[in-house]
């Protein structure tokens, strides 16, 4: 189990506005005190991790919501990057997508996803699946702890 009196750090590679939004409605409305910070393209994420440009002062993420469809820099590629990487590759990564492709999910467990999750497309199943992911890494697993 976490540690309930520290914030998880989360990390939602999104370019979907709309979802975006209810990602960030999901986490509030769970009432949790986790950190939520957003990057919208691959190239973007990878920033963030690395913490490169804008992203240089970038705390670790404890968790990584990634969707698979992204610009600039494909998440399959940022999900084969993160697991590749000694530094990154404990973090927990759920790919986050619309698509329900047996060879996305698959190429995403060979890659060493840690869970494959389908995007509800009605609004109260997606907060649904947003708070149980939330739920589940804040309450059930034990995170490793951030360098």
């Amino acid at each position: 189990m976490t540690d309930p009196a520290r914030p998880i750090e989360v990390l939602l590679v999104e370019d979907d506005p709309g979802d975006e939004l209810m990602t960030r409605e999901a986490f509030e409305e769970n009432k949790v005190g986790n950190v939520l910070h957003v990057v919208r393209d691959g190239l973007e994420a990878l920033d963030f991790l690395y913490r490169r440009g804008d992203h240089a002062g970038a705390s670790r993420p404890d968790l990584i919501l990634l969707d698979l469809n992204l610009p600039k820099y494909d998440g399959r590629q940022v999900l084969e990057e993160i697991k590749n990487d000694e530094e990154l590759a404990s973090i927990p990564v759920v790919v986050l997508t619309t698509s329900s492709a047996e060879e996305d999910i698959l190429r995403s467990y060979r890659l060493h996803a840690n869970a494959y999750v389908t995007k509800p497309v009605d609004f109260e199943q997606f907060i649904a699946a947003i708070r149980q992911i939330d739920d589940f890494f804040v309450t059930v697993v034990r995170l490793p702890s951030r360098p």
